[in-house]
């Protein structure tokens, strides 16, 4: 089973907006150095634990959460994402 992703971006583009927030992504303006014009990533073989929804729930959340209630909450907060991305 794998996150279902529709690379839409808008969680890239909200990076200031995410709890793992680090400057060194940002380039500037909220949005995720590494995302390219066509939504998708320029490191993502190597991106970082939290942008990889499968990789994380493994390492940390396994024995705490379903995979499926995670995917849940992430699919929940891409929609949230996806509204403010509208809105602006």
């Amino acid at each position: 089973m794998k996150f279902d992703c529709d690379r839409c971006g808008a969680c890239c583009k909200n990076i200031r907006r995410s709890i793992f927030y680090t400057e060194e992504l940002d380039r500037g303006d909220g949005v995720c150095k590494h995302l390219t014009a066509e939504n998708l990533c320029e490191i993502y073989s190597a991106r970082p634990i939290f942008c990889n929804v499968d990789a994380y729930w493994e390492k940390f959340l396994s024995e705490e959460i379903s995979r499926e209630k995670f995917y849940e909450i992430n699919r929940d907060a891409c929609a949230r994402l996806k509204k403010i991305d509208r809105q602006d």
